[in-house]
């Protein structure tokens, strides 16, 4: 991983992506009670400020210092407060068992280093607590629209819950799911993995 390639992505007035936040936390959180949450690789914030408008107690993590600083000003705009913390997450680890929810959204690394961070975060995981993984599916270079196009890169759901095996996580949720997308040339479909879990 590379913040620096980051940090440039988010630079500038414009947000690289829309300041809403992804539609599957929106479809499969609005039922959770409020509680303490962390958005691992964060980037500007969208998913944690829409939760901290909820109610939630929220914690946002990501290794890019200009992402945290438009997560700032996103959460200082929407009038919530959240806790943002620069740190790479091949290193940091959340509190054991600290968290009512615990997401990892669009994180794509090769497997080798997505493994111990998706066991990490589902160590976060509190008793009752709620763990939410979406990222692009492997099979969506050939079969669906954007997203990066480095096959080492990218997954399936059943890799995450094999990254999940012996967490002690009982897996709710694990599929391919479709995500709509506007373009100039109208609209298109992304495919992503999506798992959500229990503890």
């Amino acid at each position: 991983m590379d913040s620096t390639m980051w940090d440039r992505r988010y630079a500038g007035s414009e947000v690289p992506w829309t300041n809403e936040p992804n539609r599957f936390l929106v479809k499969e959180t609005s039922a959770l009670q409020p509680g303490r949450a962390v958005d691992l690789a964060c980037g500007q914030g969208r998913n944690a400020v829409w939760l901290a408008e909820r109610g939630w107690e929220v914690t946002g993590v990501d290794f890019s210092k200009v992402g945290l600083q438009k997560a700032r000003g996103l959460a200082q705009a929407r009038g919530v407060r959240a806790d943002w913390i620069e740190a790479d997450l091949t290193e940091y680890r959340p509190d054991a068992e600290a968290f009512d929810l615990v997401l990892i959204f669009y994180l794509q690394l090769p497997a080798h280093e997505r493994t111990p961070i998706v066991r990490a975060a589902a160590d976060g995981v509190g008793p009752g607590g709620t763990f939410l993984l979406v990222g692009h599916d492997s099979t969506n270079i050939e079969h669906g629209y954007g997203g990066p196009q480095i096959p080492a890169v990218l997954y399936s759901a059943e890799d995450v819950v094999d990254d999940l095996n012996s967490t002690g996580l009982r897996i709710e949720r694990a599929e391919r799911v479709r995500r709509p997308v506007q373009t100039d040339d109208g609209g298109r479909i992304a495919l992503d993995a999506l798992v959500r879990a229990r503890r």
